[in-house]
């Protein structure tokens, strides 16, 4: 490797280790302030305003989304729309959480008499605690940093990563207590594959009724093929007309049978089927089940309902076209 790519790598490295020390930091200076931060947002009666300029603001946007997708309803406001009209969208019920590292950003600083006199709590987020915002907020959550990653300790780069890291440990810490779980995850993000995963279960893609390949013991292995070939899932399940699950056989296990060498029009499904197969309940999460197949190695899985009778099957090719998996 050329000697200034090996430079590269040492800048790029040196900037990770900086900022993560920094962050091991900042770990270790939360203290009740960040407690009472918690207890405001958890109480307010309104939403959460997420304001900031420049890089503040980039952060700031994001901590927004990140509170709003994990329970927190909130959303980003800019310091200057907000100087001129979209300060009515903040009322005295809100909690607003102000981004600034010197704690003197104009734009943001032009609206502290403004939210002062509308009512409502001020949490600023800040490397000065004697800054004009500091001054003005009703908790300082601090994020000093030594200095920046820029070799010219100008570019906004540790600060920035404070703040993020800051508004996803207020995020996390706030979804905990609110016991905010995967099915309410999962209603804000119904779109793309991680709604998917968390929304469609088991019962929902599953074959069931006259779609289920089926035979009863005793069957003719000769006969349970042509069952298996017309409900093509690659496999057919043997049990009785109650649901009572005897066994399952696969187009893995035709072949095996075939390289036996024996008559399949003569044996019966008993002979060759497998007894325990794997199967999961219909309200698991599909997720899951693709889960346990790919670990598995199988291509389908049996689905029973409580008492262990037959409800359906559900097939790898069922998760891929609903986009689970």
């Amino acid at each position: 490797m050329e000697k200034n790519h090996t430079s590269r790598l040492e800048t790029a490295r040196e900037v990770l280790h900086e900022e993560a020390a920094a962050l091991n930091t900042l770990a270790e200076r939360l203290n009740g302030d960040f407690l009472e931060a918690v207890e405001i947002i958890l109480s307010c009666q309104g939403r959460v305003i997420v304001t900031g300029m420049g890089k503040s603001g980039h952060v700031a946007r994001k901590i927004a989304a990140t509170l709003a997708s994990t329970g927190t309803p909130a959303f980003f406001v800019h310091p200057a729309e907000a100087a001129h009209g979209d300060l009515g969208m903040i009322t005295g019920d809100d909690v607003v959480i102000a981004l600034s590292n010197s704690g003197e950003s104009a734009e943001v600083v032009s609206l502290l008499p403004a939210l002062k006199l509308k009512g409502g709590k001020l949490i600023a987020v800040t490397g000065r605690s004697e800054s004009t915002l500091s001054q003005a907020a009703d908790i300082l959550l601090h994020t000093h940093v030594e200095r920046e990653a820029c070799p010219l300790n100008l570019a906004p780069t540790t600060s920035t990563t404070a703040q993020m890291a800051l508004g996803d440990a207020l995020a996390v810490t706030l979804m905990e207590a609110r016991g905010f779980g995967q099915s309410d995850f999962a209603l804000s993000h119904p779109g793309g594959s991680l709604g998917r995963r968390l929304l469609v279960h088991v019962k929902d893609l599953m074959h069931a009724g006259g779609d289920l390949p089926r035979v009863a013991p005793g069957t003719l292995l000769k006969d349970a093929l042509l069952e298996m070939s017309q409900k093509r899932l690659g496999m057919v399940t043997v049990s009785e007309a109650d649901g009572t699950l005897h066994g399952i056989y696969t187009d893995g296990d035709l072949r095996r049978t075939l390289e036996k060498g024996v008559d399949v029009y003569s044996l019966k499904i008993d002979e060759v089927m497998g007894r325990k197969p794997r199967s999961i309940q219909p309200d698991k999460l599909a997720a899951e089940a693709g889960f346990l197949m790919k670990q598995h190695q199988i291509t389908s899985m049996v689905v029973v309902d409580a008492q262990g009778k037959l409800a359906g099957v559900l097939h790898m090719h069922d998760l891929l076209r609903a986009g689970v998996f």
